[in-house]
């Protein structure tokens, strides 16, 4: 085993002195960190030096590989997995335990993800409001305790460095159900191609989408960008054009408030987490357009 100092002098010695990992240093320090067989101190510094040089895609890969030899895998291939940030959403609710109620006798299951809150934003997560909403039958919810007991384990050396880092990035998609389909969240177009190239090759369609607070959620105007066979598809998707009128929030709302919205949603609100259903029943290639989705679930009576 190597000594994990080697990896803290590559990203921690300034400019002239930082080096990127290779794919199979970048295995052995995910490795080591996940058991911690390096010190909370040791773990810190590294991720901080690693976020300033910063993270190649090539260590990406090899961090990656580290946390897959470790998943415990239960397999839903047929699925669509969803992205989510673990630092929660601040100022708007929830929209998916909505978006799986539309979609729960269309034959699309959805999986995501809850643990702890973990840095940067202070937000709401999954975990708080899961045991809260009661959840349909073809939403999947994975604890983090359960399938990668390791990263959940880090959970309070990330609190105490209080920052961003590449585990960030990399937790979002665990691949826990080998599903064919992905979708999440990115706040700029310039992390579009750099998610493509982390996590598309596991996937027969990766999609990113300018969601709600980093969310794989669209409450207003934004793009989605659909991977599929090496190429990139662009789409600018606009509520007004499906005449909804929802202004999201800009203000910080409480768990309670949070919960209440998704529990007794407006009707823009719902007719939103429609077009969010619609969006994901196009990357799960149930329908061949996002209009055609959305013309359908609003034809479903109860909706």
């Amino acid at each position: 085993m190597a000594d994990f100092f080697q990896y803290i002098h590559a990203v921690g010695t300034g400019t002239k002195g930082n080096r990127d990992l290779s794919h199979e240093e970048a295995f052995e320090m995910m490795t080591q960190i996940l058991n911690q067989e390096a010190t909370p101190e040791q773990i810190s510094a590294f991720l901080l030096g690693w976020r300033i040089k910063p993270e190649t895609i090539e260590e990406f890969h090899g961090a990656l590989a580290a946390c897959d030899a470790l998943v415990q895998k239960q397999p839903l291939q047929d699925s669509l997995e969803l992205g989510y940030p673990f630092d929660g959403k601040v100022n708007n609710p929830y929209m998916l335990p909505l978006i799986a109620k539309i979609l729960e006798d269309v034959g699309l299951d959805l999986v995501s993800y809850t643990d702890l809150w973990q840095p940067a934003k202070k937000g709401i997560t999954l975990q708080d409001i899961s045991s809260k909403i009661d959840t349909a039958k073809n939403l999947h919810l994975f604890e983090r305790k359960d399938y990668l007991p390791q990263l959940h384990a880090l959970t309070s050396i990330r609190k105490n460095l209080g920052l961003r880092t590449g585990l960030n990035t990399l937790e979002k998609l665990p691949y826990v159900t080998q599903s064919r389909y992905a979708l999440t969240g990115v706040f700029h177009k310039p992390y579009v191609k750099k998610h493509i190239d982390i996590f598309a090759n596991r996937y027969e369609r990766f999609a990113l989408i300018q969601g709600n607070e980093g969310t794989p959620e669209l409450f207003s105007k934004g793009r989605l960008w659909l991977h599929q066979n090496g190429e990139v598809q662009e789409f600018i998707i606009d509520p007004h054009d499906y005449g909804i009128e929802y202004t999201k929030s800009w203000e910080k709302i409480t768990l309670n408030e949070s919960i209440a919205q998704t529990n007794e949603p407006s009707e823009a609100f719902y007719k939103l987490a429609k077009l969010n259903a619609a969006v994901q029943l196009f990357i799960a290639q149930r329908f061949a357009s996002i209009d055609e989705a959305f013309e359908y679930l609003q034809s479903k009576e109860g909706l």
